[in-house]
Formats: structure tokens, sequence, C-alpha cells
């Protein structure tokens, strides 16, 4: 790819700078991979030399940080049950197909995304290919197999007593815990992903069991921390929620069925939330159109109206809330959702736009180990960027209608829109029998069908 011209003036824009200020008029001048000044004209006493400052005319558009998606699984490619992502994926076509799958991001305006657990562990060469210039798509954090217990996970009784399943890696004692930590850690992953709860046949409380002892959380936490490895947890349970804050992990997914001790531990620790309703809400709102069952439609919609008074709670004591989605299932597939948390933080959390893009941008960017690097439109970060026809700070779901998004910029650098032109196919076997008849494809909704 080119060199971007020394410097970019972006003119006539509306800027939003993923801070929670008001929108204003402003130019962003780009140096390199930086953003150098937002306002007024090209700074003073900055020259470019004869045919190398380009000027971008961005009149009628929202010059915006780019998403960032904090729960992304990019390797499963949108699988229906666990039966189909589990056992019916092979290494080198997870791999191949998520390096395709990735562009998609970019197109709805995806500038960084954290998987967090991948399967046979593809997303520490996916990110290096990014990385390097190999394939193009945003930038990436990632983690390897997500620790399990035999009790964890949501996969139930398909979850073996020890090894290897689908993205997790089953750990029994201290030692094990502490090998495969390190092991991981060795391979390059940029986060240790534990499975805190799992499904059990008989469990009676609400959300998930916690599977964990707190001896082996704060295990996991030191060994990590000791490499300087942040650790992040699945969790749906109060228990389970009190008990990672407590350990000190780094980032916390879902946070759902908080109970007032989680909160205050979650509070009195500041650990960054992700609750990614972005799968509860596609089922609860738009199950119908996959034939979803009216049980299974409920259940994710408890969760949410159970959850977001306490998430609420959290925010307003000061915890960061970051939008991550879940993208990478069949209700979630891949470029169509990346904006919908944004809408769920309005609609359900009570939210500002602006707050919910602040959520969606400079405190995501905590996701991806960019925290003050990207995520804004401020001098001195990094010129990750997208210019939309309309103005999000009005209504987040113009983020969802990628026709607006007319230019995405990773590092000052033009990325290819024109990806991808058509439907693919699947290979033999990708794909088996469902909880649902299809793949949640955001273009169901402008049908209206169900069949």
């Amino acid at each position: 790819m080119a060199k971007p011209p020394v410097l970019r003036v972006i003119e006539h824009g509306t800027v939003i700078d993923g801070l929670g200020s008001p929108p204003r008029q402003a130019d962003v001048v780009i140096e390199g991979e930086r953003i150098v000044q937002v306002g007024g004209a090209t700074p003073a006493g900055t020259v470019a030399p004869e045919g190398e400052c380009e000027r971008i005319d961005a009149q009628g558009l929202t010059i915006m940080p780019g998403l960032i998606d904090a729960h992304c699984h990019i390797s499963f490619d949108e699988p229906s049950s666990n039966d189909e992502l589990f056992f019916h994926r092979r290494e080198g076509l997870a791999a191949i197909i998520a390096a395709s799958n990735v562009r998609k991001l970019l197109c709805a305006g995806v500038t960084g995304f954290l998987d967090a657990d991948s399967l046979f562990e593809v997303g520490v060469d996916l990110r290096d290919a990014i990385e390097a210039g190999i394939i193009p798509g945003p930038r990436m954090a990632t983690g390897g197999n997500a620790l399990l217990t035999a009790a964890g996970g949501t996969a139930g009784r398909l979850i073996p007593e020890e090894g290897l399943i689908g993205y997790g890696k089953v750990v029994r004692t201290s030692d094990e815990i502490t090998a495969e930590v390190r092991r991981q850690i060795k391979l390059g992953v940029d986060w240790i992903k534990v499975h805190v709860t799992g499904l059990t046949p008989r469990q009676k409380r609400q959300g998930e069991a916690r599977a964990w002892s707190r001896a082996e959380l704060d295990l996991v936490v030191d060994v990590a921390h000791t490499l300087d490895i942040p650790v992040v947890g699945h969790c749906r349970g109060a228990d389970s929620i009190r008990d990672a804050a407590l350990a000190g992990f780094d980032l916390i997914l879902h946070a759902t069925y908080m109970d007032e001790a989680a909160l205050e531990a979650v509070v009195e620790a500041s650990v960054p939330i992700v609750p990614t309703f972005t799968f509860q809400a596609n089922l609860a709102d738009h199950g119908d159109l996959v034939a979803a069952g009216p049980e299974i439609r409920a259940i994710f919609q408890k969760e949410i109206e159970s959850s977001c008074v306490m998430l609420k709670r959290a925010y307003d004591a000061g915890v960061p809330l970051l939008c991550g989605t879940e993208s990478g299932f069949s209700l979630t597939p891949y470029g169509d959702w990346h904006y919908r948390e944004l809408e769920v933080f309005v609609r359900d959390l009570g939210l500002s736009p602006l707050q919910a893009i602040r959520a969606a941008t400079s405190e995501a960017a905590r996701a991806i180990g960019l925290d003050g690097q990207t995520g804004a439109v401020a001098e001195g970060r990094l010129a990750d960027l997208i210019l939309i026809d309309g103005n999000p700070a009005d209504d987040v779901r113009l983020l969802g209608d990628l026709g607006r998004i007319k230019r995405v910029m990773i590092g000052g650098r033009d990325q290819c829109l024109d990806w991808p032109a058509a439907e693919r196919g699947d290979p033999p076997g990708w794909r088996v029998s469902t909880y649902g008849s299809r793949i949640l494809r955001r273009n169901l909704l402008d049908s209206g069908s169900s069949t």
C-alpha cells in the first residue's frame, strides 16, 4: 500500500471526537499516521512539501473515530450451535475464512477489535498478518484458548473433562493453570481469557454457575500479570463478577445479574465492563426472522432487563462501559451489527448517543491495548477515522447503514470499501442443523420475512 501524503486535511466536516464533547465544525489535520490538529486550517509553521498535501472535502459528513468492537469472535464464522462450532471447523479453513471475514469489519467502519478467544488460536496469526500488511483489517488484539473448567463454558456436557474443545482449554489443577497461561503468553496473546461461569444441567441461580474458585482466579491473574498480560473474564452471575473484580481482572464481559456485593467490587476496582447485549437484543427483537422459539427469546430479553439497572449504576459510579457485539455467531454476523450495541446502550441503558459513541471508541480502545492512543479525534491520536453521511449524535443507528460510511482510515491510510462484492458459499460440512433457520443478516429486517 502506498504511503499517505505527508499532510492530509479533512475539511468542512462535523467532528464527533469520541470523548463525549458536542459535535462541532472543524478541520482535521493528519501528518503520517497521527492527528496533529483539530480545528482551523493547516497549522502555522507546518509546511507540506510541494504536492504532498491532500485536502479531503467532508462537507455534509461527520468525522469521527472508527468503531472498536470489544467483543468479536473473528474465527468462529457465524455458527448456529456449539456442535457446529466445536466439531465442524478445520484449522486451515478457519484461518483462511477469518482473513476474509475481517474485511467485512472495515466496511462496517470498525477500525479495531478484540477477539478474546479463537478457534485453534488462529487469532495470533491473523493479528500478525494484519500488522504486517499481509491482509487488510482493523487493529486487532487477541487471546488464545479460553481457560475452562470441565463445568465451565456455555456448551454444557459438550465440554470434556480435559484437553481442548473448540476455542477452549480445560485446566484441572494449579499446575495446569500456570502452564497454560505461560504457554499462551509465549505464543504471543494480548489477553488471557477465563470462562468464569458456565451452564450446568440443574443450576438454580440466575445466569450461569461460577465454575472457578477465588483462589484459582487469583492464580490466573498473578501468573498473567507477572508477564504483563491482562486478564478478561466471561461472567454471567453475581458471585463470578464479584470474584473477578476482587481478583484483579482487567476486563469483564457481560457482567449480568450483578447484586450489591458485585457492584461494590466492580466500582472499587473500576474494572471496565463489556455488557455485550447485541446477541441477546438480536435474538429478542428479531429471532422470528430465523425461526427462534419464543422461550429462548424471552430468556435473553430477561437478561437485558434484569441487568440494565445495575450496569447503569456502575457506569454512573465511574466504571467504564465498552461496546462489544459478540459478532461471529449466526445471530451476529460480521459486518452487520457492529453498531447495534450503541443502540442498546441508548435504548436500554439510558446513555446519550454521545456517551454510547464514547463507549464504542475512546473507551473501547482499552480492549485493544491502545487507551489514549486511538479512539478519538484529538491531537496526537492515531488517525483511525470514519467519514459518515449524517450525524450519529442524533441517531446512532446511522452507523448501521453501510452505504453512509464514505471513508475509513487506519493510521491515516484509506481502507478499501469495495468488498465484499458478493455472497460467498460455505465449504462442505461447514454448516449443520441449527436453532434458527438461517443467519440473521441485517437485510432480513428490510424484507420482514421469516421464511
